[in-house]
């Protein structure tokens, strides 16, 4: 496992569902259209989801609410400016800020309607970790 998500885990408050296995990845990529980012394989591969002091950060589980093919979706249908080249990783809940990532690993946010805005080079980069 990488260092930068054994660090995950000392996050205050960390949860995490576990592991998820290959077949279930390859679906949630399926289901929205894209590959995701090494980084995002690696974490949902790890842990599924995490939650960690506020924070919920998408993966993969039932729960539509944390699932990042649900989640993606649905929120792709409330941002139609917003590229299908992108996932979400996280809801914020606050002033409808949503947290995207692509391909590549870069990491977006939109605020209500407005396009996205770069915010970090990696989700390792976006968790301060």
């Amino acid at each position: 496992m990488n260092e930068w998500l054994l660090k995950m885990k000392q996050l205050p408050m960390f949860f995490s569902k576990g592991p998820v296995d290959e077949s279930a990845i390859k679906e949630s990529e399926k289901e929205i259209g894209m590959t995701f980012a090494p980084e995002y394989h690696e974490y949902v591969k790890a842990y599924g989801f995490v939650t960690y002091l506020g924070h919920e950060l998408t993966g993969i589980c039932k729960a539509a609410r944390l699932n990042v093919a649900a989640v993606t979706l649905e929120e792709r249908e409330n941002h139609p400016a917003v590229l299908k080249n992108v996932y979400v990783i996280e809801q914020t809940h606050i002033d409808d800020i949503i947290i995207w990532q692509d391909g590549s690993g870069r990491v977006y946010q939109t605020e209500g309607q407005n396009k996205l805005k770069k915010i970090a080079d990696s989700l390792k980069e976006y968790l301060k970790i």
